[in-house]
């Protein structure tokens, strides 16, 4: 037994030679017998591809080859040899060994099914080639994120999931609590943290304090959001990633930006695993092409009060006509880089009135140095500012979005001591994700997505 090599399906299909003597674990996909022999293709998720095994009869464990049906669990010992068929390399099995059955019941039969049905058996799901080459995915891209800020020096910061503070002032948090709510309401004295608390739905704030001491910092962790919307696009429960940088304006903002998406989309079109290519096979066919546009463009920089005239003057009858001082719709990113620029945008510069009370003001006393990435194909997929770094204005923004200032003191206190300007962004993982698979439905890119109603 010792001189038996586990091995895994991606390495034994991706090996140079042959070899003999592997041991691979797995389950059964399909079974197809013969008189003296059986076929099984096995899987065991490294990769999107099985491999075939030969097994004759006679061999050890051939008694149970019957039990040995589609979702079944086995360990087969052989040798590695050339296949005749489409694939280069085929396992001669010397030795099958049953680990667990899969009855009849078994959901994941070979056959297609819908994602509304898988997402009823998300403990299953990621057994089928269209799950597995989704979360292989999420696992390179997030490989990918803390490739692109190490290579630049950014240190990770682990901020809070548990805040005391509302980052974005909406008021769409998740309470913690450990007092019964029909027993003791609103007493927070009494409470676990003696004040209310939540889940947090950024970590920027807290990533502010470590870029003003270390200097470029970046957040990766989730978050979530008490937002009742059971759209394709939102989750309650979903991964930020935040860069926060020292000494950086807009511009230098919207340069890490653009940098940061073609560096993950550079990731994604490099891939050799197969996924890409199943992608762009069963879920988007134009995905390559938009991908590579991406990447080889240059991002159009426009101004907001821009982008609401050019749509202004456009033929264009939008659902939500675009007037100045409005957020900007789905309809509108994708009007913008699909039909009138036909490539990625940032739009910066925003009415300071549909913004948090963190973005820098601008001279106009207008607009604050906000900034959105928008792409082709799904709007916008990054969000940031240069932040108020000057104590006096930040306070009268504070004031007027109804913070408690002794809350944030803290908060105002790196504006006290030692300021300097600062800006960062957010991109949401899962809507990246979406992005770069052509996935249209957020639920499909979370291992276990929590929604309105669905806490599983």
């Amino acid at each position: 037994m010792s001189s038996i090599k586990r091995t895994t399906v991606k390495e034994a299909l991706t090996c140079e030679v042959a070899m003999e003597q592997i041991e691979i674990q797995g389950w059964v996909r399909t079974r197809r017998d013969s008189k003296a022999f059986a076929f099984l293709e096995i899987n065991d998720g490294s990769s999107l591809a099985s491999i075939q095994v030969v097994a004759d009869a006679g061999i050890p464990g051939y008694e149970r080859i019957k039990e040995m049906s589609t979702g079944a669990s086995v360990v087969v010992q052989g040798q590695l040899v050339e296949s005749p068929g489409k694939q280069k390399w085929e396992l001669q099995a010397q030795r099958l060994s049953l680990l667990g059955v899969a009855p009849d019941s078994y959901p994941l039969q070979k056959k297609g099914h819908s994602p509304e049905f898988l997402r009823s058996i998300l403990h299953l799901r990621p057994r089928t080639n269209l799950f597995g080459a989704i979360f292989r995915t999420r696992s390179r891209m997030a490989a990918a994120v803390h490739d692109f800020f190490n290579s630049r020096d950014f240190i990770w910061v682990h901020t809070p999931i548990i805040t005391g503070s509302d980052c974005e002032g909406a008021g769409e948090m998740f309470h913690v609590t450990t007092m019964d709510p029909l027993k003791e309401h609103g007493d927070y004295e009494k409470d676990f943290f003696g004040k209310s608390a939540q889940l947090t739905v950024s970590g920027q704030l807290e990533a502010e304090c470590f870029a003003c001491a270390l200097g470029n910092v970046y957040t990766f962790g989730p978050t979530f959001r008490a937002e009742n919307s059971n759209t394709t696009r939102h989750a309650s429960e979903f991964w930020m990633i935040e860069p926060e940088m020292a000494f950086c304006n807009l511009e230098g903002d919207m340069d890490v930006a653009e940098d940061f998406i073609k560096h993950l989309v550079n990731t994604m079109l490099a891939d050799e695993s197969g996924d890409m290519e199943f992608f762009g096979k069963f879920v988007d066919k134009g995905l390559r092409a938009r991908l590579e546009h991406v990447s080889q463009s240059r991002f159009i920089r426009c101004s907001y009060t821009e982008a609401i005239e050019i749509m202004q003057k456009s033929a264009v009858n939008f659902e939500y006509p675009p007037i100045w001082g409005m957020d900007l719709q789905t309809e509108h990113e994708r009007f913008l880089t699909e039909k009138h620029f036909k490539t990625p945008v940032i739009v910066y510069n925003y009415p300071k009135d549909i913004k948090p009370f963190y973005m820098r003001l601008n001279d106009d006393g207008k607009t604050v140095t906000a900034m959105d990435v928008l792409v082709p194909g799904i709007g916008e997929i990054i969000g940031g500012s240069q932040r108020e770094e000057r104590l006096d204005v930040l306070e009268d923004n504070m004031r007027c979005s109804g913070l408690n200032m002794e809350d944030y003191s803290w908060y105002t206190d790196l504006r006290r001591f030692g300021t300097v300007p600062h800006a960062g962004f957010g991109l949401g993982f899962e809507r990246l994700l979406m992005f770069v698979t052509g996935v249209q439905n957020i639920r499909d890119v979370l291992p276990f997505p929590r929604t309105p109603r669905n806490c599983g």
